[in-house]
């Protein structure tokens, strides 16, 4: 269980940094861990052949660990969608608890989940799910942050899976699918004046906006 979300942390923060290697100091921080305690189990993944260190550029994984990691992600995320569609936990209640069903090693019961759910592409925070092959649509979003201009998106998904962070989103009744109006970019501190389907229009600051993914509608 611990070895397998260390293996999730470094294929997410990998992801984040678009195939870059992965530092202690990134996991430790990214886990709250102490970094002799990463650094102990980095040693245990290296002689499992499940990660790669490679000088001044830091950790990678194996092929044999980005399986694992995919696995079970796809767990990860099929809880979800069935935590909020069948049970109708709220989007910010469904990562903790799936981060404790994740781990459930069932084959035939993830698949007849996956069949169950009708097989879903994505789960309640826009974040593609893995087949049973471990393969995946990539997104094509970027952080709202991302534009300095005026423009319309559409909101695909978070980076930050806090609850805080999502209930703050449900309270501006910001739901994936939803238009995102850019009216106004302040150049100083980087916040945005935005209009959310047409309500009124409210402020994101940078830290928001940075963990908004959206597609922008052409």
């Amino acid at each position: 269980m611990v070895e397998e979300n260390y293996i999730k942390a470094i294929y997410k923060l990998q992801s984040l940094k678009e195939g870059e290697g992965v530092s202690t100091s990134d996991l430790s921080r990214h886990l709250k861990n102490k970094a002799a305690s990463v650094t102990d189990m980095l040693k245990r993944l290296s002689l499992k052949k499940l990660i790669q260190y490679q000088k001044y550029q830091g950790v990678f994984l194996s092929a044999k660990g980005q399986k694992i990691a995919l696995e079970v992600l796809r767990k990860h995320r099929l809880w979800e969608v069935f935590l909020m569609e069948k049970l109708h936990f709220k989007w910010d209640e469904v990562h903790d608890i799936a981060e404790q069903m994740e781990h459930i090693k069932s084959e035939e019961l993830v698949q007849r989940l996956d069949a169950y759910l009708g097989h879903p592409k994505v789960d309640p925070h826009g974040d593609p799910i893995p087949n049973a092959k471990g393969l995946f649509q990539a997104l094509k979003s970027k952080t709202l942050n991302h534009y300095s201009h005026k423009g319309k998106f559409i909101f695909t998904g978070v980076t930050e899976h806090s609850k805080s962070f999502l209930q703050y989103l449900s309270s501006i009744n910001l739901k994936i699918g939803h238009q995102i109006c850019i009216e106004e970019v302040n150049a100083f501190d980087g916040s945005i004046k935005v209009r959310i389907n047409k309500q009124q229009p409210c402020f994101f600051s940078e830290k928001v906006s940075a963990n908004i993914l959206v597609e922008v509608i052409k």
